[in-house]
Formats: C-alpha cells, structure tokens, sequence
C-alpha cells in the first residue's frame, strides 16, 4: 500500500528544520524551546531609570570554580548594553562573540555607544539565519538585552529591556523571565512590577522573583546581577560584595 500515511502527524518532519510540518510547525525551533526551558531562570526588570538582569547560576558540583563561570556578559568594555541567557551556554558564547564585533564596527562607524535596539535586531538576525539554513540547528538560547535607548525624538536615552528567542522573534518588556520556572517568575513579577519602579526597587524585586523557585539557598555565589542606569549608563554586574548587600537588606 503506497497511500500515504495522514496519521503521522508532525513526528516526520521533527528532524528537518528547513521544512514545516503539516500543522506549520518547524519542529527543530520547538525543541530549541524546551532546552531553554530546562535552562537556569533569568529575569529582567526595566525600571524608569534603569534596567536589571539577575540570573540563578547554581552549579552541578561545588567543585567547579564559580569565578570562571559568567552567565551576565558586558556587551563592549565602556557600552550600555548587557546580556544574559537561558539554554544552552556554548551556543550564548558565538551570540556574545558576534555582537562584540557587531559593537565594535558601529562604534568605529558612528563613535558612539551603540544603542540596544540595534544590539537585539542584530542577535535576532543572527538567530533567524540559523532557522532557514541547511545544515545547521537552531541556537538552544533565549537572551535578555538589557541596556539604554534614545526615544523617538533622538534627544533622550532611556532604559529597554528585550527578550530573543531562537526562532529570531523578539520583544520588547517591562519584566520578564525566561528559562526554568519561567512561568511562575512571570506571574510573580506581574504582581509585583510597578510603572514608576526605581532601579534599587526593581534589584530587589528581581531577586525576590529569583528566590522563589530557587532550590536550596540563595547566596551571592550562586546568582549573578548586572544592572545598567541612567546616571551610570555603562552595564556593570555586581560584586559579589554587592550582591551580598542585597540579600541581606532582602532578608
């Protein structure tokens, strides 16, 4: 019997991404998901003057040196624009490396910071290629991109805070949540986020949202904060020390 079998549904086409399933599905983009999904939760806040990104970092052994792993990475040296990922971190570390040489030739070209929406348009662009490609899979990571915009009017810079996920889609929030947990932080964080949230009440905010599905105990090694604002307007992740700080003012 060569007839076709219609009862075969989407599990046919679930190895190839190039093509779509019968229900418009690309099946790879799916599975990229649910890595993300099993990552670490990470959040984001944007407050009115100032954006924060914190992350659970918690490692699989106590051995490992927690100094060498970064999850919160600083876009260029003196920028504004900072990331954090959930997922797969290998596939963050390529998507960090090109948008450094991606900050490098805008500011070579215009000597100035280059502003996050050109940061997150450029990762999306990368993470779409890679759905629409022979040969290659999708990145198992969604980002945060947190960093400082101009307005429409080109005068002012304020706070923005986007979220790519590997179809190449992104968004922009006012808070959000990705990885492990996610839908809980999110409806955590829709309780708590206020309009005229300050940046000091959005940190601790992001880390009451992270301590709620934390296992185990919440330390400063074991979670990563980086935070951007308008009177310092240069992504910087906290010290240990710092992040300590506010834990303890939490508890």
């Amino acid at each position: 019997n060569t007839t076709p079998n219609n009862n075969m549904g989407d599990s046919s086409y679930s190895f190839s991404l190039t093509t779509f399933s019968r229900t418009g599905k690309l099946l790879q983009i799916e599975y990229a998901l649910n890595a993300v999904a099993n990552g670490r939760t990470a959040l984001g806040i944007c407050a009115k003057n100032g954006v924060v990104i914190a992350t659970d970092k918690k490692l699989a052994s106590n051995l490992v040196e927690t100094s060498e792993v970064n999850k919160l990475e600083a876009v260029n040296d003196k920028g504004s624009t900072g990331m954090v990922y959930a997922g797969l971190g290998p596939d963050y570390r390529v998507l960090v490396r090109k948008a450094r040489k991606n900050a490098q030739k805008y500011v070579r070209m215009y000597e100035e910071d280059v502003p996050v929406s050109i940061m997150t348009k450029h990762a999306a662009s990368v993470m779409q290629e890679y759905t629409q490609s022979g040969g290659v899979r999708p990145f198992g990571v969604s980002l945060l991109v947190a960093g400082l915009d101009y307005e429409e009017d080109g005068s002012t810079m304020v706070p923005r805070l986007y979220q790519v996920d590997p179809s190449g889609a992104y968004f922009g929030w006012k808070a959000t949540a990705i990885g492990k947990n996610y839908v809980h932080a999110k409806n955590f964080l829709e309780k708590r986020f206020q309009e005229d949230m300050e940046l000091e009440d959005a940190i601790h905010t992001a880390l009451l949202t992270l301590r709620e599905g934390f296992e185990g105990e919440m330390t400063s090694s074991n979670i990563e904060v980086g935070v951007v604002s308008l009177e310092d307007p240069v992504f910087r992740v906290l010290s240990q020390a710092e992040v300590q700080d506010y834990l303890d003012e939490a508890t």
